[in-house]
């Protein structure tokens, strides 16, 4: 498994940006798909998106798609998520982790070594 540390939450009013980095360990991170899931309040974790190994592929949920940009730098070992148009349904724990699976790109199961998240809290 890698290590997997997420930064950059913070409170935000709506209609603000944030950018939320997630650092890896190893040397293998360039060879992954990267996903990104929130968790709010009394609710489950759900599927954020999702970036391919080279950068040039991404998959959004359609709640934040046209808002949040994921992008990755190989050099880093960082994965990125940056999110614009902040709402307050939004609000949520954020965690990014590795796909290992050959299945669908918004099922957690398909993910190991999740990062302990980032909270992200839009206040209105």
């Amino acid at each position: 498994q890698v290590q997997l540390v997420e930064s950059g939450g913070g409170l935000v009013q709506a209609g603000g940006s944030l950018k939320l980095a997630c650092a890896a360990s190893g040397r293998t991170f360039s060879s992954y798909i990267m996903g990104w899931f929130r968790q709010a309040p009394g609710k489950e974790r759900e599927f954020v998106g999702s970036i391919g190994w080279g950068g040039f592929s991404t998959y959004y949920a359609g709640s934040v798609k046209g808002r949040f940009t994921i992008s990755r730098d190989n050099a880093k070992n960082t994965v990125y998520l940056q999110m614009n148009s902040l709402k307050t349904e939004d609000t949520a724990v954020y965690y990014c982790a590795r796909k290992v699976g050959s299945g669908t790109y918004d099922s957690q199961s398909e993910y190991d070594s999740w990062g302990q998240g980032t909270q992200v809290t839009v206040s209105s």
